[in-house]
């Protein structure tokens, strides 16, 4: 059975309230017994007193003088001690005060009080009707306890309701609420101690939110983007219909290669920027100086197409603990971006070193550089440019950011000392 907090309060100050309740009664029962038996002796003692100058000697020894009940549902009895002694089975040589004693007749609580005129007065009444008046007086205290205790749980019971209540209208405003536009929940009202977990829920809402319009931007983006290669294709398309001769048939197919691999390579782009933002990656330790030499292999042939100098400047034995797969499509998009726009001649550099407990990681080359007012906004999806060369797609250094966020680290383009060209500078703790 799944838990339930307002059963578990019920239930624990139902319990505790029994349990008080019960201690309770106990301590009310023993307290009234014992005064109920305190307030009979003290009766005992008034008798006594009462009758101390209503005996005499002579006639206490001789037979029983004023014996009575004087009241026979308590059952007391009052005689001369010699004459207890005698008749009732009492011990011999009871000193005055109150005494428990067991004669023929039973339990008996006495009280012997010495008189004026020297002989002793016992008062004497029946232990077991003592008993009896002492547990019924005791009971009646217990009347108000019961009465109180189902009441008082009905309250607790009724009182965690009513003060659990918010927590329903709040889930049924949570559940009522659209998923395309969540609103924050009220927070008036709210006890102290919920409040924590309304602001978080409202913080993750808020972030939901972002996240939502984000992707509804990235959406809308990406249909725009696509639509003007698919555009362009479809004219290529029609133009290479009209084509009259296999020579100007060759001539226009060529164009609409290139159209296709845009279209191809922006694809490629957002399906890598969707999967970064959507799947987890294994974790595992990188050996940074390998994967960097085999990325310098696999990009030489382009640099040398465009007499490009493509070098590596490495510390040696840096290791990193990341996700490899996004590790290396950060450095290649890196190093895709300069070779493509760094002119004939230029150089482009892969360095490696560590700087404390981080791992940096600049690809710099000689190329035209950004805007230091362009920098921020190149990491925008889709945004170009407009001055520089290319055929680039917008989404590449996008695709870095998003990626370089997950695996903790960060991303910056920094200008060279000697100011010409760009750093792309990334920077991750060796361990998160």
């Amino acid at each position: 059975m799944r838990p339930s907090l307002e059963r578990h309060l019920t239930h624990s100050l139902g319990f505790t309230i029994i349990l008080a309740g019960f201690l309770a009664g106990i301590i009310s029962l023993t307290l009234a017994y014992m005064e109920a038996q305190e307030f009979q002796d003290n009766t005992l003692r008034q008798i006594a007193a009462l009758l101390d100058n209503n005996f005499s000697s002579k006639q206490s020894t001789s037979n029983e003088p004023n014996i009575s009940d004087i009241d026979p549902e308590e059952k007391i009895k009052i005689m001369s001690l010699q004459f207890a002694e005698k008749t009732a089975g009492l011990p011999t040589n009871l000193s005055p005060g109150f005494h428990s004693v067991y004669t023929p007749k039973g339990y008996w609580r006495i009280f012997i009080q010495k008189t004026n005129q020297g002989s002793s007065i016992v008062v004497a009444q029946a232990t077991k009707a003592r008993n009896e008046i002492a547990i019924n007086s005791a009971l009646r205290t217990l009347v108000p306890l019961v009465i109180l205790l189902p009441l008082l749980v009905w309250l607790a019971r009724h009182i965690i309701r009513n003060e659990l209540n918010p927590l329903r209208v709040l889930a049924q405003k949570l559940e009522h609420q659209p998923a395309e536009h969540p609103e924050a929940l009220p927070d008036a009202g709210i006890p102290n101690e919920i409040l924590p977990f309304i602001h978080g829920i409202n913080g993750q809402m808020q972030r939901i939110k972002r996240l939502m319009e984000q992707q509804e931007r990235f959406i809308a983006d990406a249909a725009h983007e696509l639509r003007t290669p698919l555009t362009a294709l479809s004219l290529q398309l029609q133009n290479l219909q009209q084509a009259n001769t296999l020579k100007e048939m060759r001539l226009r197919i060529n164009p609409l290669k290139t159209g296709i691999e845009r279209a191809r390579r922006m694809t490629e782009q957002l399906l890598s920027l969707a999967k970064n933002k959507t799947y987890k990656h294994r974790m595992e330790h990188v050996d940074l100086s390998k994967m960097a030499r085999e990325l310098i292999a696999d990009y030489l042939p382009l640099a040398e197409a465009r007499s490009l100098d493509l070098g590596l400047e490495d510390a040696g034995n840096l290791t990193l603990y990341t996700e490899p797969d996004t590790l290396l499509m950060i450095l290649r998009n890196a190093l895709e971006n300069s070779i493509q726009y760094t002119p004939n001649m230029g150089q482009v550099t892969l360095r490696l070193h560590a700087e404390g407990d981080d791992m940096v990681i600049e690809v710099c080359d000689t190329g035209k550089g950004i805007p230091v007012s362009e920098r921020e906004r190149v990491f925008d999806p889709f945004y170009r440019i407009n001055d520089q060369g290319g055929e680039g797609s917008g989404l590449g250094l996008a695709i870095v950011n998003d990626a370089a966020k997950r695996l903790g680290g960060t991303v910056t383009l920094k200008e060279p000392a000697n100011g010409t060209g760009l750093i792309f500078y990334y920077r991750q703790p060796r361990v998160p």
